[in-house]
């Protein structure tokens, strides 16, 4: 019997949880192809404790943590703004994030967030989802057609000192 991927709303008590797992699977995925000084420098000012806990108090972001036998195995962040120019549509909510540990890989935890993000952006009464995945994720940008994204315009993401090319992608929830 194949284990159940429980999705559920994140809290305030989960910010070293949060920390913990952003951190580590943001290295997993992207440390082979980037230097250890813009890994490290990114990962301490995007996942430390306190910019977790400023992020989970905001009441623009949405954050949801997928367990897998008892254990966080992944995680996703909603957050409402502005989109940028190249997203078209009404109501646009940002996927910010959508991590899985890499030994969760492959046993539906993208699938479950996924599906809960889109059904947490409808209930928020957004139309249109759009989110920034690096040009060079092609497994990331495989997963996201198929949940119906399409490239619409690129961004800048700054890994510490190194400027590199996002695509932006956008879907609509119809």
């Amino acid at each position: 019997m194949t284990p159940t991927v429980l999705v559920r709303p994140a809290t305030l008590s989960d910010v070293e949880i949060l920390a913990d797992l952003g951190a580590r699977t943001f290295a997993e995925t992207f440390a082979a192809e980037n230097s250890a000084e813009n890994m490290d420098a990114y990962l301490s000012s995007a996942f430390s404790a306190e910019r977790t806990a400023e992020e989970l108090a905001d009441k623009a972001s949405v954050f949801l943590i997928a367990e897998m036998e008892g254990e966080a195995a992944g995680y996703a962040k909603l957050l409402a703004g502005e989109p940028p120019s190249c997203v078209e549509g009404e109501r646009a909510i940002e996927l910010s994030r959508l991590y899985v540990g890499q030994k969760w890989l492959g046993r539906g935890i993208g699938q479950a967030l996924m599906q809960k993000c889109v059904d947490e952006a409808r209930r928020a009464g957004a139309r249109t989802m759009w989110l920034g995945v690096w040009e060079r994720n092609f497994r990331a940008q495989a997963f996201y057609r198929k949940w119906g994204f399409r490239h619409v315009g690129e961004q800048i993401f700054m890994l510490g000192s190194d400027a590199q090319t996002d695509w932006v992608m956008q879907c609509e929830l119809v």
